[in-house]
């Protein structure tokens, strides 16, 4: 029974104030900023409401109305998803979901066949590599990283990775979560506290 109430822990974002957090960040360089522990490390995603809370009500995207198995982009940056859902308001982004996704996944699934598909170094020719990348089911990106009113940051790139076929079918079959969670409110709140202060509140 005591392993049965741990297993159901409801899991926490925390949230701190942009301002003094963002001064301890790089400026530069391919960085990946995000909450995680031992356990887990958190992704975003943005859906319509169809699908966004029947995977928060059901831990899965497996079985939501319109989901399709097709690549799917997941980020570990808050406030990269901010930027790319327009603090969800952006057309079939307005359903913001944080998943934790197990961490073991992320480094040794995800994050590891990325790295591989993205380096022409792993592999003996570039016909190879362009192959390979073609192939595989895991694409790593790095894209402009923004503050909460979508303003660059320095050379600083946030990180976000798509995941198709076999790896897609996986991931939404909800194996790999320990949570996922609707927060939308809180997004709704924040976006509020950006507009009225130029630069927003909270990020992650």
């Amino acid at each position: 029974k005591m392993e049965r109430e741990e297993e159901e822990v409801k899991k926490v974002l925390k949230w701190g104030k942009y301002k003094e957090i963002e001064k301890e960040w790089p400026r530069e360089g391919k960085v990946i900023i995000g909450q995680f522990d031992e356990d887990s490390i958190v992704v975003y995603q943005a859906f319509n409401p169809s699908i966004g809370l029947y995977a928060a009500k059901h831990k899965k995207f497996s079985g939501a109305p319109g989901w399709r198995d097709h690549m799917t982009w997941v980020k570990p940056n808050f406030l990269w998803m901010m930027y790319r859902s327009d603090w969800g308001t952006a057309k079939n982004q307005n359903t913001i979901l944080a998943i934790w996704l197990k961490r073991s996944v992320w480094e040794d699934v995800i994050l590891q066949q990325a790295v591989h598909s993205s380096h022409q170094s792993f592999y003996g020719s570039e016909s190879q590599w362009k192959q390979k990348k073609e192939e595989s089911n895991v694409r790593l990106q790095w894209d402009p990283s923004h503050d909460p009113i979508g303003k660059k940051i320095g050379n600083r790139r946030a990180i976000q990775i798509g995941v198709k076929g076999e790896i897609a079918k996986r991931y939404a079959s909800g194996e790999w979560f320990l949570d996922v969670q609707d927060i939308t409110e809180a997004v709704v709140k924040q976006r509020a506290v950006k507009d009225k202060e130029g630069e927003g509140g909270k990020d992650k």
